[in-house]
Order: structure tokens, then C-alpha cells, then sequence
């Protein structure tokens, strides 16, 4: 009896004791594994991963037309370039800067007077006026007067926001070039006969082609008959066919076709656009275009 007295008394000591001094939590209790410590977020001693760069961001180019001579008549050729507001100021100057050493090599040429400066471009509602020093007008055959105008005329109306085209020479509106009446704007109907019997847009001159090539543009040739020959480097025809163009006889037509090749190396070469003549089967109107053929 004693001794539960006695242990009694010691119990109701310690609960008192633990009463005094508050309740101490002990953790979580443990998992059944262990855990890994956490690793350090320190801001020197953590690896970081490199951004990867930013991908470059395509650069826009347009494509355009440049119309200069060739056998004494209008001769497409197109430029690429990175994309500008300004395409048609571009336009006109890359045409008075004449035909490059490729083009003229192949005999393009230009009616434009050289030295021609461009002072200005302005369009409204479908017309633009276009400023020029007065060097366009210093040498005034017809030949020159007309294929100038019908080369900056075409070249202007590619784009679908003109329509028509006036001419102002160092601050004077011009009405007369060379013996040609410019009676207001002028359209590209007001120089049709300046076009080619036959007109090759594709390829370009020096273009890289390969087989098939497709060639086309517009013609006006008897029975609308375009005839077509590729020569390799050395002149030997290696692809000889012909096409039909949308019109003929009297009328212009557009015309495209595909043509198979074969060469065995890269070359030089060239396409040869003809209409064959209704007197004596030889060709006529023969346009040549260098190109660089590939097998």
C-alpha cells in the first residue's frame, strides 16, 4: 500500500512538473525511407540553363518587273530584293540605272537617256506622276521618245495602284516628247505595239533552270504557234517542241509550257523562242535567253 502511495505521488509530480514547463512538439514522424536533403537554392551555386537564341526572323523580299529594251522593243526582266513601301520609287530607279552587264551582254538596252535623274514619285487614285530631271527629254528622236515613256509606262503599271502614268520634265508638266503627243496620262494600251511578236517572262536571263523547264510569256505569232529549242554550252539542240499561245494571228496570247532536257553536267545554255515562218518555215522573231542548265 505504501508503494502505491508512493508511486502515485511520483506520477502526479512529473504531470506537474510537464505542465509548468508547456508541451514540446516533436516533429513529423518519420517515414518509412529516407529523404534526400533539399538541394541548395543558392543563386551562385545552382547551374543554369541557357536561353536558347532566338531564330533569326525571315527577311521579306519582293519581286518585281524592270521593262527595258531588246530588238528595238519592250523586254521584261524581274528583280528580287528585300521587301520596301517604296517599291515602285525602287522600281523606276533600278530602270534608269540601265540593264545589268548579264543583260546587256544578252542585248538588252535601254531608250532611257543616261544620266536621267528620278526627282520624285507621287500617285493618286490610280494615276502617278512621275518626276525626272531634264535629262529624259535631251535627245528627242521618236525611237527614244516612245521607248522611254513605254518603258517607264510598263514598268509603273505592274502595280495594281496605277493605272496610268504622267510625266513632269524638271517642273513642267510633259506634253510633248520627240514628236510624241502625250494628250494626259498614258496606259499601257497607249504603247501596245511596242510590245515583241514574241514576249519570254520565265526564265530570266542567267537563271538556273532544270528539267522540265517552264517558259512563257505572250505572243502574237501566226496560228498562234510558239516554237521552242534548249542548246547546250556547245550549241547542240538538246530539246526541240512547241506551244500553243491563247491567241494569234492578229492578237496577243499568253503561253506556257514545260520542257524536258537532258544535259549531263551543268552548263551553259540557252532557250531559243521562235515563231516559224509561214513563207519558208525559217525562223522568225527569234528571241534567246541565256540560262544555266542543269542535269
Amino acid at each position: 500500500m505504501r508503494r502505491l502511495i508512493a508511486i502515485a505521488a511520483t506520477l502526479a509530480a512529473l504531470t506537474t512538473a510537464c505542465a509548468e514547463s508547456g508541451a514540446q512538439p516533436l516533429g513529423p514522424a518519420p517515414s518509412n525511407g529516407s529523404e534526400s536533403p533539399s538541394p541548395s537554392t543558392s543563386p551562385t551555386g545552382s547551374p543554369t540553363t541557357p536561353s536558347p537564341s532566338p531564330s533569326p526572323i525571315p527577311t521579306r523580299s519582293t519581286t518585281y518587273e524592270v521593262w527595258f529594251n531588246y530588238d528595238g522593243h519592250l523586254f521584261v526582266t524581274h528583280r528580287t530584293e528585300p521587301f520596301t513601301d517604296g517599291v515602285g520609287t525602287r522600281a523606276l530607279q533600278i530602270l534608269l540605272g540601265g540593264p545589268t552587264n548579264e543583260e546587256s551582254v544578252a542585248g538588252v538596252n535601254s531608250a532611257i537617256t543616261p544620266g536621267t535623274d528620278l526627282l520624285g514619285l507621287l500617285i493618286d487614285h490610280g494615276v502617278a506622276t512621275v518626276y525626272l530631271s531634264e535629262t529624259f527629254t535631251s535627245e528627242e528622236t521618236p525611237a527614244i521618245a516612245v521607248g522611254s515613256l513605254s518603258q517607264i509606262v510598263y514598268t509603273l503599271t505592274q502595280f495594281d495602284s496605277i493605272d496610268e502614268v504622267l510625266f513632269d520634265v524638271n517642273g513642267v508638266p510633259l506634253t510633248n516628247f520627240g514628236g510624241y503627243e502625250l494628250d494626259g496620262a498614258q496606259r499601257r494600251a497607249s504603247f501596245a505595239d511596242q510590245l515583241p511578236f514574241i514576249l519570254v517572262q520565265n526564265p530570266g536571263i542567267g537563271q538556273r533552270v532544270s528539267s522540265p523547264v517552264t517558259i512563257s510569256g505572250s505572243a502574237d505569232v501566226f496560228e498562234a504557234v510558239v516554237s521552242i529549242a534548249i542548246l547546250d554550252e556547245h550549241g547542240r539542240t538538246v530539246a526541240s517542241t512547241f506551244t500553243m499561245a491563247t491567241c494569234g494571228t492578229g492578237c496577243r496570247g499568253s503561253y506556257a509550257t514545260d520542257v524536258r532536257y537532258h544535259v549531263g553536267t551543268r552548263q551553259p545554255g540557252t532557250l531559243r523562242v521562235y515563231e516559224v515562218s509561214a513563207m519558208d518555215g525559217s525562223p522568225i522573231h527569234v528571241v534567246e535567253i541565256p540560262v544555266i542548265l542543269t542535269p
